[in-house]
């Protein structure tokens, strides 16, 4: 757990918690303050652990776990998003292989959504080099009943009904690696973001490019052919003040997970996505690589942590500042108000 001053310029070290587990997300819900965390351990399993005293101590979820008749068994937990402000004890749990959970009781216990786990397009779905993984799960504020989910490798999956039905939504996204790159399943979308201020807006980092949809995933614009050394990332940020702003940190390709031309960058649109600036301000030349929790944003800046452990923030003047440095590999990253 790291804590800033006002700035952003100093940071203060705490832990490490939960040692010993793969955190793959950690979130603090902004209801009631409690901690939640996707974490995974060799011996142990998949699981949530929640905190309700600040990480001083955890409880585990038991028996999170896939229907007997399914064939399958849960592999990973990736991504814990809570529910609405009108829904204080819903929580949402996206896993590998491709499955959705919701709990109604702050975690207690976990029920997977039956209709994505049945899904009649699930054969065309197929594990990419981090497995069968639901990373992504967006909540419309405007609308409680839409919920879009992200698949690697599926694609973007969008329900109006609360998760009793699923359409996916990938029209304009091109999958090169499939034997029709713009099939509606397959695609291979590797971090979802939907805009608070503009609900129909939604950002994606894909496998193949970086893309926005204007109208609730109908459709999708690819915008990684003005200005950006490549297609190829894992994480995608926002501005909350601003739908035009975005921020992606690229990768050299798929089979070189580093920074293109030795210089970590994170890469910023205005626009849209019509042109796109390299900021590099206290950044290391080097070989870094991000991963798709890897980073978070707020209203007065942007953070990231790479998998060589260093953890930069956002600062006045456009200034990268490494907080901490030489932890193990950055899984997540979240940023939240805290208060005593």
């Amino acid at each position: 757990m790291l804590r800033s001053d006002d700035e952003r310029r100093r940071w203060q070290t705490e832990g490490p918690l939960l040692g010993g587990w793969g955190i793959f997300h950690a979130i603090r819900d902004p209801r009631d303050g409690t901690i939640y965390a996707a974490a995974n351990h060799a011996v142990y399993g998949p699981t949530v652990q929640r905190s309700t005293d600040g990480g001083e101590t955890w409880k585990r979820s038991q028996q999170i776990g896939l229907p007997e008749e399914s064939g399958m068994i849960l592999e990973a937990t990736w991504h814990i998003e809570p529910g609405p402000p009108e829904a204080p004890g819903t929580l949402y749990l996206g896993g590998a292989p491709a499955v959705l959970f919701r709990s109604d009781d702050g975690g207690e216990s976990w029920q997977p959504n039956r209709a994505l786990l049945e899904h009649p397009t699930r054969e065309t779905w197929f594990p990419g080099a981090g497995g069968l993984a639901l990373h992504s799960i967006q909540l419309d504020p405007r609308d409680s009943r839409r919920i879009y989910v992200g698949i690697t490798a599926a694609g973007v999956f969008r329900s109006d009904d609360c998760g009793e039905s699923w359409a996916p939504r990938n029209d304009g996204v091109v999958g090169d690696f499939l034997a029709d790159p713009r099939a509606a399943t397959g695609q291979c979308v590797h971090k979802l973001l939907l805009h608070p201020a503009r609900p129909d807006r939604l950002w994606q980092q894909n496998h193949h490019g970086v893309y926005v949809s204007d109208d609730r995933g109908e459709s999708w614009d690819r915008l990684d052919g003005n200005g950006l050394p490549s297609e190829f990332g894992f994480p995608i940020m926002i501005d909350p003040g601003d739908p035009d702003a975005a921020f992606v940190i690229p990768e050299t390709g798929f089979e070189y997970h580093y920074s293109p031309g030795g210089q970590l960058a994170v890469y910023r649109t205005r626009d849209r996505g019509e042109t796109w600036e390299r900021m590099t301000a206290g950044l290391p030349a080097g070989w870094a690589a991000v991963l798709r929790e890897g980073s978070a944003y707020d209203e007065q800046s942007l953070y990231f942590g790479t998998q060589s452990g260093s953890f930069f923030a956002l600062t006045e003047g456009d200034k990268w500042v490494e907080g901490v440095r030489h932890l193990p590999p950055i899984l997540s990253v979240e940023v939240t108000p805290w208060f005593e």
